[in-house]
């Protein structure tokens, strides 16, 4: 299945043609199943597991009873640290917890995968020529997303390699994310309303993972 993408130059005017993207991994494979076990584990992991409360083992005080156990008319009690009494210990309280479920890696692959086909199935992906950026701009990026009219939406900027002016350049832009190719998660492709990615991204990115392998 072959894929094409809206091709734009890096000040976000029309380049031409649009752009054939590779097989791999535009095949246009769309797992929605692996698609929300990967995105609900990403969200799990983003939580702290901070929360904690005291149960009557660890609240201090309350060592002795509040009054006798009869003769007073009133409810025997035997602790003011009581669940049922304020500023007594918490029944089934949050306790620090590790949440990071483990995510295997072709699950991982197979549904950051199944997000880029998503969005280029829905025409949300455009492919811009090379930033020739020598400091940081971010009106250069900026202009780039008002040409490209995506001016309140969340957007996803993949980058050929890592980019460091680039991503100083997008920082300070609100709903801007940027990411090298192939370090962005099924959760930050999804979260975007658009993608833009630099041309020949996924060529750098396997010119970089076969030297890794060389090493």
């Amino acid at each position: 299945m072959t894929m094409n993408a809206d091709a734009y130059t890096a000040e976000g005017a029309e380049a031409g043609e649009s752009v054939e993207l590779p097989e791999e991994p535009f095949d246009g494979t769309i797992n929605r199943d692996v698609l929300h076990q990967v995105v609900t584990a990403l969200q799990a992991r983003a939580r702290q597991g901070t929360a904690s409360t005291k149960n009557r083992a660890t609240i201090t005080g309350g060592g002795t009873k509040p009054w006798r156990q009869k003769g007073t008319g009133r409810a025997r009690h035997g602790s003011i640290r009581s669940p049922i009494w304020a500023g007594g210990a918490v029944t089934f309280g949050p306790h620090p917890r590790d949440y990071q479920p483990r995510i295997p890696k072709q699950m991982n692959r197979l549904a950051i995968k199944s997000a880029l086909n998503a969005r280029a199935r829905e025409g949300r992906l455009v492919v811009v020529e090379p930033f020739e950026l020598e400091e940081p701009r971010t009106k250069a990026v900026a202009g780039l997303l008002d040409g490209l009219g995506y001016d309140g939406d969340n957007v996803l900027l993949l980058t050929a390699g890592l980019n460091q002016v680039v991503h100083l350049s997008g920082r300070n832009i609100p709903d801007l994310e940027v990411r090298p190719w192939g370090e962005a998660s099924a959760y930050d492709i999804l979260w975007a309303d658009r993608i833009i990615v630099e041309r020949d991204a996924w060529s750098a990115a396997e010119e970089q993972d076969d030297e890794a392998e060389e090493d």
